[in-house]
């Protein structure tokens, strides 16, 4: 039995969110395409490391019927990545201030390589029983660092029901990525203190991105106040997508 509804004409949007933030931040996306009658499932990803975390997508994928539009934010777009390679349902990614790295690829070193983060400043480690951390975001600092155009009410909402990430997914290495073979479209803040708007030019160029959105004054989750454009850019992929399949068959 598939998640959503099989018999809808439209492609299922599976949309998964990064660490420090949970699926209830694509809510604004969300209710932009169940009006417009999409299926859409927002994940609860893992957070528990690169090949966890796309193994849990790999199988989510699996109980969904037709095609799909993955959308990633920040560390989900390294579980997108992962996650949507070698499925033939997988028709579109989109970025939204997210990685996209080639295979090897961590998101540690996709975050330092060029610099501008400042997100190591802002975080506090929990210890697991099993010797490994948790990270977080200090609440205080969430909105500058994470939200800084959203209000601030809102962000601190966000900085309470944050999720964390284990420390060691971080640095672990990417796999073979499905944007090498899945056409991709690209949005993100130009004032992301997480991953320096000239790593996201610099991946979304790498990955031959159909469209690149750089939006003046984003923040990290900038896909949250700009909601819209995030939704236009899905919709966008999915005309493009579909056009695409409907002449390869007619052919």
């Amino acid at each position: 039995m598939s998640i959503t509804d099989p018999s809808s004409s439209k492609p299922t949007v599976v949309l998964v969110h990064g660490a420090f933030a949970e699926s209830s931040s694509w809510s604004g996306v969300i209710s932009m395409l169940l009006a417009d009658g999409y299926p859409a499932i927002a994940v609860a990803n893992p957070l528990r490391g690169v090949a966890y975390d796309s193994d849990y997508l790999r199988s989510l994928l699996a109980g969904i019927s037709g095609d799909v539009v993955l959308v990633g934010h920040s560390y989900g777009g390294t579980v997108i990545s992962g996650g949507g390679a070698g499925n033939p349902n997988v028709k579109a990614l989109v970025f939204v201030g997210a990685f996209a790295p080639e295979e090897g690829e961590t998101p540690g070193q996709l975050a330092a390589q060029i610099p501008g983060s400042t997100l190591g400043d802002t975080l506090t480690s929990v210890p697991l029983p099993d010797g490994g951390n948790d990270l977080y975001i200090v609440q205080n600092r969430y909105h500058a660092q994470f939200a800084a155009d959203s209000p601030e009410a809102d962000a601190a909402v966000m900085g309470v029901t944050q999720r964390p990430i284990r420390d060691a997914a971080f640095a672990e290495a990417s796999g073979v990525p499905a944007w090498k073979t899945v056409p991709s479209w690209f949005l993100f803040g130009a004032e992301d203190r997480n991953i320096p708007a000239a790593m996201h030019r610099f991946m979304a160029e790498r990955a031959g991105s159909r469209r690149t959105i750089e939006l003046e004054g984003g923040s990290h989750t900038v896909g949250i106040p700009e909601a819209g454009k995030v939704f236009d850019l899905i919709r966008e992929a999915v005309s493009s997508t579909t056009v695409s399949t409907a002449s390869s068959s007619a052919s």
